[in-house]
């Protein structure tokens, strides 16, 4: 009988867990799924954040007397303002509530294959709902470039604001090169860091051939396709010279899209003196046409808050269960190594 107790007071432990672990589970994938959204939207008001700045050290510099003084004259023309926006919104009763131009700021560092795309269609959408020609969009742009087609869809989300009709502008810190350049071109204005690593327009394809080593241990390759040109250049095959030729062939074509596309939006750029692959600096940049203005864009922030506009950071931020985040990480990982070993021997340091 004691056995039995034992084995009935085992039991009940061992289904109260799995009815916690049931439990948890749902609860986890509740909270993944809740509303039916991927992610959302953060918004930060970035004037704010520079006038928190300035108060704090302003704190430090004047004496307390003076800083009174100031906040009562900032609060009297602030309640005038308000009470004049009051009055106008009376009168207009009919028309649409009017609001302050908008500087929205949206943040993109590109991987290889350009998989951030994916939040800034959610932004650029979002922008697009409530943005009017009076507002400005400024991307704050890093990339070294990466694959073809996903470059080419990020560079159409930022051809919407265009189309839209709002004002596009980038931002280059550090690098827009190659697919990043792509992206970047679209802007309406395009501003660069003095020593920002801005071109590279070209295309590059490389990959090892293993066939010799293969032969030498006796070790056989298959490759079944059906058309001719179905695989060209292959990593285990022995590769011919027309299947060279038709890869090289390809590049020429992306090449030439590639040119094409910025000559559409950047029509005054002499394309042939500048798509040779080579990179320059910003100031050097400048001088050929790829920018419009040599700016980092913390002064070109910084200025359009000092203008008394509206500037709001947009990021759109998805929801990842934990394999997602691991796996997440585990690409940035690699597109770091693989971007160095790519770029070792042909970027300067400095």
């Amino acid at each position: 009988m004691e056995f039995i107790a034992d084995y009935g007071l085992f039991l009940a432990k061992v289904v109260t867990f799995l009815m916690a672990a049931v439990v948890l589970v749902a609860l986890l994938r509740a909270a993944n799924d809740k509303g039916g959204q991927k992610g959302s939207l953060k918004l930060t008001d970035l004037t704010d954040s520079f006038k928190t700045y300035r108060q704090s050290l302003e704190h430090h510099l004047y004496n307390e007397s003076s800083l009174k003084a100031r906040d009562k004259d900032e609060k009297k023309a602030k309640k005038k303002e308000e009470k004049a926006q009051k009055a106008a919104a009376k009168k207009q009763t009919a028309q649409p509530t009017q609001r302050d131009p908008q500087l929205f700021v949206l943040t993109f560092k590109g991987s290889i294959d350009a998989r951030e795309v994916e939040a800034l269609r959610e932004e650029v959408t979002a922008i697009l709902s409530v943005a009017t020609e009076q507002d400005e969009v400024l991307v704050k742009l890093e990339s070294g470039g990466g694959m073809v087609h996903g470059y080419g869809l990020a560079a159409s989300q930022l051809a919407r604001v265009r189309k839209a009709g709002v004002p596009l502008t980038v931002a280059v810190d550090k690098v827009a090169a190659s697919g990043g350049y792509m992206m970047a071109c679209v802007a309406d204005k395009l501003i660069a860091a003095p020593f920002a690593i801005i071109g590279s327009i070209g295309v590059i394809a490389q990959l090892p051939n293993f066939n010799k080593l293969l032969k030498k241990n006796d070790i056989e390759f298959e490759q079944l396709t059906a058309g001719e040109f179905k695989r060209t250049l292959t990593m285990f095959g022995e590769n011919t010279d027309k299947a060279r030729e038709k890869f090289k062939t390809e590049l020429e074509e992306t090449h030439g899209l590639f040119k094409a596309f910025i000559t559409e939006h950047r029509p005054s750029l002499n394309v042939d003196e500048v798509a040779t692959g080579e990179h320059w600096f910003g100031n050097q940049a400048l001088e050929l046409g790829l920018i419009d203005q040599v700016c980092t864009s913390d002064e070109y922030l910084f200025e359009a808050a000092n203008k008394d506009r509206k500037v709001l950071s947009v990021s759109y931020q998805q929801r990842k269960n934990i394999a997602e985040k691991l796996a997440g990480t585990s690409a940035e990982v690699a597109d770091r190594v693989l971007l160095k070993w790519i770029s070792r021997g042909q970027r300067p340091l400095v």
